[in-house]
C-alpha cells in the first residue's frame, strides 16, 4: 500500500486507498487531511471549503469505528453510505455546529431538482482513519465522491432516522454517495479547487461527466476468491465480543432456540430474505430452517430457495481456541441442498480453513455467516452490548 509522507503532503496527488501520514498525534498541526488541502480544518467529520452554501469542495471524513453510526463502503459497488452531524440528543436536524446536516441537505436537494442546481454541488473527498506506526492521525483516502447512488430515489438516497439515548429521541442523516471511477486526483485540479476552479482541463473525466449530465461511473472492484482467516471472523473490537458472549450464553445450552435465531439474523441482513419454517429436529434432514429469497419484480417475483444450517458453537473468546465448524458440517449441509437451492450457515464461531476453502473453490452457493457478522448485522439494526438482552428476549429457552 503506497503510503505518502507528512512532509510530501502539499504536493501530493490524491491516490485512492494510499495512507498519507499524519504527523504529531498530540497537536492538532499534525492532522494530514488539511495539509493536503489547505483551509478545510483539522478536526471533524464534515470539512467544508468556502464560506456560504456553494462550497469549494468537501471532506467527509470517518473514523469507521462508530458501532451506532457505521459509515461503510462496499468496495464491489462503490456505494457510501456517511451518516449525518446530529449525533446525540438535543438539538434539531440541522442545528449543528459544523453544518454538516445542513451540507447534505442542500446537496441533496440540488441532485434531485435541476441539471443547472446540480451544478452547486462540489466535489466530495471521502478520508478514512488508518493509522500507521508512524503517526496515530494517518488516514487513507477512500476516492471522489457525488451524492446519490444509480438507481436510487430522492426518498431511498438521503434518509432522517430516529435514534434514541437515555430516553431522548432525536434524528440523523443517512446519506448514500458513489465513489467515482477515478483512480487519482491530480494535485493540479486540487489547486485549481482551492482557487474555486472545478471545471478545468485538470478536473477528473468521470466527475464532469456527472456534474454536466448526472451520468455516475462507480468505482467497481470485483470480488476476488475469499477465504476469510479466522481472525477476520472473529470480532473486531472488546464491545463487539462482548455482545458475542452474551449470545453464546444465551443459546448454549438449547441450540435448538438458536436455530430461530439464526433464521432472523439472515433475515435481518437482507431483506428480501423470507424464512417459510423452522424444521423440527427430528424432520430436519440436516436443514434447520428453509426459506426462500426475492428476486424479480414485487408484482413478478421469482423466488430461489435455501437451506439454513444453525451451529451455537464456542467461538473463542478471551484468547480461547475456538470450536470452528469444519469440513464434516459443511458437507452435511452441501449434500441436503436440492436442485437450485443455495446453503446459508450461521455460526457464532468461525468456519474452519480447509471448510471454507473447500466450498469456495468447488464454487458451492453457501453463504457464511460466522460470529463477527452476526455482531455487525445487529450492530447496523442499532442493537448494542446493553441492548442486546432485550433483542434475545425474542428467543425464550
Amino acid at each position: 500500500m503506497k503510503v505518502i509522507p507528512f512532509d510530501d503532503l502539499g504536493l501530493s496527488d490524491l491516490i485512492v486507498d494510499a495512507i498519507y501520514e499524519g504527523g504529531n498525534a498530540e497537536s492538532s498541526l499534525g492532522d494530514p487531511i488539511s495539509k493536503i488541502l489547505p483551509g478545510v480544518g483539522n478536526m471533524g467529520g464534515f470539512r467544508a471549503s468556502g464560506r456560504g452554501d456553494v462550497k469549494k469542495f468537501v471532506v467527509l471524513f470517518t473514523s469507521g469505528e462508530d458501532r451506532d453510526w457505521p459509515d461503510s463502503l462496499d468496495i464491489n459497488t462503490g456505494k457510501f453510505i456517511y451518516f449525518g452531524d446530529n449525533k446525540k440528543p438535543g438539538h434539531d436536524l440541522h442545528d449543528t455546529k459544523p453544518r454538516g446536516n445542513i451540507i447534505l441537505k442542500n446537496v441533496f436537494c440540488w441532485l434531485h431538482a435541476t441539471p443547472t442546481e446540480r451544478k452547486n454541488i462540489s466535489p466530495f473527498f471521502i478520508f478514512k482513519k488508518n493509522p500507521i506506526a508512524t503517526s496515530a492521525r494517518s488516514v487513507q483516502f477512500l476516492g471522489l465522491a457525488v451524492p446519490g447512488f444509480h438507481g436510487f430515489t430522492a426518498t431511498e438516497d438521503l434518509v432522517a432516522i430516529w435514534k434514541a439515548t437515555n430516553g431522548q429521541r432525536f434524528q440523523n442523516y443517512r446519506a448514500v454517495f458513489t465513489i467515482l471511477d477515478e483512480a487519482i486526483i491530480s494535485r493540479a485540479w486540487l489547486n485549481d479547487l482551492l482557487q474555486g476552479n472545478l471545471e478545468t482541463k485538470n478536473a477528473p473525466v468521470n466527475w464532469l461527466k456527472w456534474r454536466n449530465k448526472g451520468s455516475y461511473k462507480p468505482l467497481m472492484a470485483e470480488a476476488t476468491t475469499t477465504i476469510r482467516s479466522l481472525d477476520n471472523q472473529k470480532p473486531k473490537s472488546l464491545s463487539q465480543e462482548k455482545i458475542l458472549e452474551q449470545i453464546f450464553n444465551h443459546f448454549k445450552d438449547n441450540p435448538v432456540a438458536f436455530e430461530s435465531f439464526a433464521a432472523k439474523i439472515y433475515s435481518l441482513l437482507d431483506s428480501r430474505v423470507i424464512i417459510d419454517e423452522i424444521t423440527r429436529k427430528t424432520m430436519d434432514g440436516g436443514r434447520d430452517a428453509i426459506g426462500r429469497y426475492l428476486m424479480g419484480l414485487e408484482d413478478d417475483p421469482v423466488y430461489v430457495e435455501f437451506a439454513l444450517e444453525a451451529k451455537c458453537y464456542k467461538p473463542g473468546l478471551n484468547g480461547d481456541k475456538p470450536n470452528t465448524v469444519g469440513v464434516k458440517e459443511v458437507s452435511r449441509l452441501i449434500s441436503r441442498l436440492r436442485h437450485r437451492q443455495f446453503g446459508v450457515l450461521v455460526t457464532t464461531s468461525a468456519i474452519a480453513q480447509q471448510a471454507y476453502q473447500e466450498v469456495r473453490e468447488d464454487k458451492h452457493p453457501v453463504i457464511f455467516i460466522s460470529g463477527k457478522d452476526i455482531v455487525e448485522i445487529l450492530i447496523k439494526k442499532g442493537y448494542d452490548e446493553k441492548s442486546i438482552s432485550v433483542f434475545l428476549e425474542e428467543f425464550p429457552l
